[in-house]
């Protein structure tokens, strides 16, 4: 009875392929793969600038418009699939200030509510 010996080839048994526990971690980190764009981070901040922006209108708009505004911002440069969205958000959110301008000039302070 003979012995055969086969030999195997591929990355598992090629002595240029280090194994994982050998890797640093930095080596470890620059080996995985890339991490989605996060799509769905995009798409959730242009619906909290369009609620943020919607809500402005109407209650904190000295907070609310400015965050609708960074938020817009973000989304649009991370390339959001809901870019009408996000430029709604944007308009709310500069709505928001010119709102926010035209009462304070009007009465000269800047609270407001719904009530005068």
């Amino acid at each position: 009875m003979a012995l055969t010996t086969q030999h195997r080839t591929g990355p598992a048994t090629d002595r240029s392929v280090e194994r994982a526990a050998d890797r640093t971690p930095r080596q470890a980190a620059d080996a995985a793969p890339p991490r989605p764009t996060g799509r769905r981070d995009t798409d959730g901040m242009a619906v909290a600038s369009f609620v943020c922006g919607l809500l402005g209108l109407l209650v904190l708009n000295i907070f609310l418009g400015p965050t609708a505004i960074v938020l817009a911002g973000l989304a649009l440069h991370r390339g959001t699939a809901r870019k009408g969205r996000a430029l709604l958000g944007l308009g709310l959110g500069v709505a928001d200030l010119a709102v926010l301008a035209a009462l304070v000039a009007m009465d000269g302070t800047v609270s407001w509510g719904l009530a005068g």
